[in-house]
């Protein structure tokens, strides 16, 4: 029985999506007569009606490709229930799509926003898979997504290369990591970049305790100092403050985490300080061999659901098994750093500060 499958790419770009698309592509190609359609740019093509016909040979050779051959776009799962000013009920309009397609399944590569929108899909009768992709590492209930590691090596290659011109000029380096609500990327990194002080969101810093940092290495005759900063890092006055609130803030006086931090230390400590913004290259170019894998792996797995007629249901890592949860279980639950996290105690112990 052929079996007609819809997959799309949804939010943020990352290395490893067409990893994962070969892999749910091929594997279905092997185990049952399949024919996939591609759905263009993520829910919009959905909503829109944008999609096409492939053919097999459209999966070869794109395994080691960064970014998405079905391209992508945010449609934020906030407004997926409103109808705006284009009279366009997308709920409606994603259900006919899916119908006029006859589709036996839509599968779903995507972050939070695109899981909660995976899940509303479901429960609206459509057989729905998710497959975990983001570099913040941020869903809940699988270990690793795809596309954390390979952002987790060039920033810890950024933070290698920031570490020799910071000891060639004794310069603070503050560079700062993506990962907006979750530190899972600048913790990893900045252990593996040997950083001197980590900060994340879920840990709000005190900038006096960071400034002790750099004055105790510059007192013990080491001339600079690496400070790894999430994006989403908070001193603990912004930790008070509501979301709008804080980023208000930071609109109006026109900084970033990384370069507030730097400012204050300049003024603090005196000490020639630079803010680092590797920004969007973390998220681009080839997929690192363990997300090459692991891509592959949620791929296959996800064909595997589809064989069974097992719907509802988002692919994950848990320990060293590829498994899956519950569609309803994990979309818009958001998995983040805890104060006791192993990672972070043994970046204490190494004598890492948290600014806390």
């Amino acid at each position: 029985m052929k079996r007609r499958i819809g997959i799309l790419t949804s939010g943020g770009d990352c290395p490893g999506l067409n990893a994962a698309i070969r892999g749910v592509t091929r594997a279905a190609y092997e185990m049952f007569d399949a024919e996939i359609i591609g759905i263009h740019d993520g829910y919009r093509g959905l909503i829109e009606g944008d999609y096409s016909l492939m053919s097999r040979d459209q999966f070869s050779g794109i395994l080691t490709l960064g970014g998405t051959i079905l391209g992508t776009a945010r449609t934020p799962f906030r407004n997926m229930r409103v109808i705006g000013d284009d009279k366009v009920d997308k709920v409606a309009a994603m259900k006919k799509t899916y119908k006029d397609l006859k589709l036996d399944c839509l599968v779903t590569l995507g972050g939070n926003g695109t899981h909660k929108t995976a899940n509303l899909l479901s429960e609206e009768g459509l057989n729905v898979i998710g497959l975990p992709k983001t570099i913040d590492n941020d869903l809940y209930g699988t270990d690793f997504t795809f596309g954390f590691h390979t952002a987790m090596d060039i920033a810890t290659d950024v933070i290698d290369r920031i570490h020799t011109t910071a000891a060639s000029h004794g310069r603070t380096m503050v560079i700062e990591i993506m990962g907006n609500k979750a530190g899972w990327l600048t913790l990893y990194s900045g252990v593996a970049g040997g950083a001197d002080v980590v900060l994340i969101p879920e840990i709000p810093y005190s900038i006096e305790k960071v400034a002790k940092v750099v004055e105790k290495r510059a007192r013990n005759n080491k001339g600079f100092t690496i400070i790894a900063v999430a994006e989403g890092a908070m001193n603990k006055e912004e930790a008070k403050m509501k979301k709008k609130e804080r980023e208000a803030k930071r609109a109006a006086e026109h900084y970033s985490a990384s370069a507030d931090v730097a400012r204050q230390l300049v003024n603090l400590v005196g000490v020639e300080a630079r803010a680092v913004v590797p920004g969007h290259i973390q998220r681009g170019g080839s997929p690192s061999a363990y997300d090459r894998v692991l891509s592959t792996q949620f791929g296959v797995h996800a064909a595997e659901l589809i064989r069974d007629g097992h719907f509802g249901v988002t692919v994950a890592l848990k320990g060293n098994t590829i498994t899956h949860n519950n569609l309803k279980d994990i979309a818009g639950v958001p998995k983040l750093v805890p104060e006791d996290d192993q990672m972070v105690t043994i970046a204490k112990t190494m004598g890492i500060s948290f600014g806390d």
